[in-house]
């Protein structure tokens, strides 16, 4: 049976069924890394650098022409649109819509056509595109005669987890379309973990010429130095990991993330891109106190792409968003082998190779140095906006922000406030005028020393911008404090004078909200007491090195 493959990436979502023994013979993507990969581990397939729009509405005989008849289509239009982790899912998804759109299109204009022989389609993509996606389509939602209807979410449609069909990442994806439901080969207590990819391909640095089995191909071995982009190492810097787990560990009302990745598990979601300091970076530990980024070998791994598959980027950045865009082939694998058994089509018995097109050039990292990234001083406007870490209780948090400044003129104001919750219907922002006697008595005497203690470690308004844009070793020389120092400061201090428990207790205020956990109410108390203290500081005291 015949394949075509649309949006088709680097090939992961064609691996699969290449790896079923099915035959591909068309495949187009408008990214030339993409194709160049595609073209590289698929000798004699016919695959086009185009847009998929554009060939969705030729006239019919150069869309036939272009377009081979075959029994399978595949296809993963882009995805970043509708992707949550985009805007938090509010993106413009006009462009994704139109991809969207433009594949169904394809698939109308096969299946519906005289004497079609398409007997099975799939679309993939994020499950966020299921609400965008219609229950129905008819000819003229495409601009195309006929009576028709297109019902992309009939059948076998819905979320489906490459872990569960033997990929070695948490990966959850819509597949809609006309195709027989893949059968899971794991549960969660038998998945493939990180912890078994990184043992299987070693140390990063590893030099030796043993060999690596393919843990997703058990039947796949090469010589350690045959499998590319695997041995080089990428460690992060302090500034840069430190900022990572505090996004990681205390985003506000978000849930604690695994710092370094808990490798127990199956990695998690693969990106796109290999951020180094934000929340979605997968960091893992190299060493004692050291971390770094995985390879695009072992991102590869964890997307069930085979170790003798090479993704032909110029670049690690370019490497890695061929791997974080792909279809895990294990998952693609299990779609292909339900299509195969519905048509009473026999498996290959055990991998088969790939043969690259050795006129391509390719680039390995093997071997490669990436010297420690080296911090950079924020822009002098830069915008802060931080919470004591790790202190929310009962949805409240104190914040210190700095985003009421006069930025164009660059006079600088910081504030302390409550909030609560989160959303658009329950978030609010509180700023009563505390005393200290809304204060329990007991911690008086406590506070005003802490107090009397920080007012030596600031500075006036301006000057705290001025250390909050210093890099960090700059920072450490100074006898002053920055913001995420200070917030620190207090978090230590909280816990200092406070149990967990007593940190709950409830303690009534005049202003709104009223009521306020006593850990929430006393280090507010002390923030506002802070920024007060800078801003009443008009002698133009500023930082000093010891």
């Amino acid at each position: 049976m015949k394949v075509a493959d649309f949006f088709c990436g680097g090939g992961g979502f064609s691996e699969g069924f290449r790896q079923a023994g099915f035959e591909i013979v068309f495949a187009v993507d408008n990214w030339s890394p993409a194709v160049k990969t595609y073209k590289g581990n698929n000798l004699g397939i016919n695959v086009i650098q185009d847009d998929v729009i554009r060939i969705s509405q030729l006239p019919d005989d150069e869309f036939n022409a272009l377009v081979p008849d075959t029994e399978i289509i595949i296809g993963s239009p882009p995805c970043k649109s509708f992707s949550h982790s985009n805007k938090s899912g509010n993106a413009d998804k006009s462009i994704g819509i139109q991809l969207i759109e433009a594949y169904l299109r394809i698939i109308a204009r096969k299946k519906f056509k005289p004497e079609s022989i398409l007997r099975y389609w799939v679309l993939e993509n994020v499950p966020a595109v299921k609400n965008h996606i219609k229950e129905q389509y008819t000819a003229a939602d495409f601009g195309l005669e006929g009576d028709f209807v297109l019902r992309p979410h009939d059948g076998a449609s819905g979320k489906y987890n490459a872990k569960y069909f033997g990929a070695p990442t948490n990966r959850e994806r819509y597949f809609c379309g006309e195709f027989p439901a893949p059968i899971a080969i794991k549960n969660d207590s038998n998945v493939t973990t990180l912890r078994m990819v990184l043992e299987s391909l070693g140390n990063p640095l590893r030099k030796d010429c043993g060999i690596i089995t393919d843990i997703n191909y058990p039947d796949l071995s090469l010589e350690c130095q045959q499998v590319t982009d695997c041995h080089y190492l990428y460690e992060l810097a302090e500034f840069e990991y430190e900022t990572s787990k505090r996004l990681k560990q205390d985003r506000g009302y978000m849930g604690r993330m695994s710092f370094p990745e808990n490798i127990d598990k199956p990695a998690r979601t693969v990106m796109a891109t290999m951020t180094m300091s934000a929340r979605e970076s997968m960091i893992l530990g190299y060493g004692e106190g050291r971390y770094r980024l995985p390879t695009v070998r072992e991102a590869a791994s964890m997307m069930s792409f085979p170790i003798d598959y090479w993704f032909y980027g110029e670049s690690k950045g370019i490497k890695h968003t061929l791997v974080g865009n792909a279809v895990p082939p294990k998952m693609s694998y299990a779609i292909a082998k339900a299509i195969a058994e519905a048509e009473s089509k026999p498996l290959p018995e055990s991998y088969l190779p790939i043969k690259h097109d050795e006129t391509i050039s390719f680039v390995n990292l093997n071997g490669a140095i990436f010297d420690i990234k080296k911090e950079k001083p924020r822009r002098p406007v830069a915008k802060f906006k931080y919470h004591i870490p790790y202190l929310i209780i009962n949805a409240y948090r104190v914040e210190l922000t700095n985003y009421n400044s006069d930025f164009e003129k660059k006079k600088f104001r910081w504030d302390a406030e409550i909030h609560y919750s989160q959303g658009k219907d329950r978030a609010r922002i509180y700023s009563p005028l505390l005393k200290i006697h809304d204060l329990p008595k007991a911690y008086h005497a406590d506070i005003e020393e802490f107090l009397s203690n920080i007012y030596k470690k600031i500075s006036d308004m301006d000057s705290f911008q001025k250390i909050y844009c210093m890099v960090s070793a700059e920072r450490k020389k100074l006898s002053w404090v920055g913001p995420y120092e200070l917030l620190f400061l207090i978090r230590d201090f909280i816990d200092k004078i406070f149990t967990p428990d007593k940190q709950r207790n409830v303690i009534y205020i005049e202003d709104e909200p009223y009521q306020l956990p006593l850990a929430i109410a006393t280090s507010y108390y002390v923030l506002l007491n802070i920024v007060n203290h800078m801003g009443g500081k008009n002698d133009g005291c500023c930082y000093q090195e010891e």
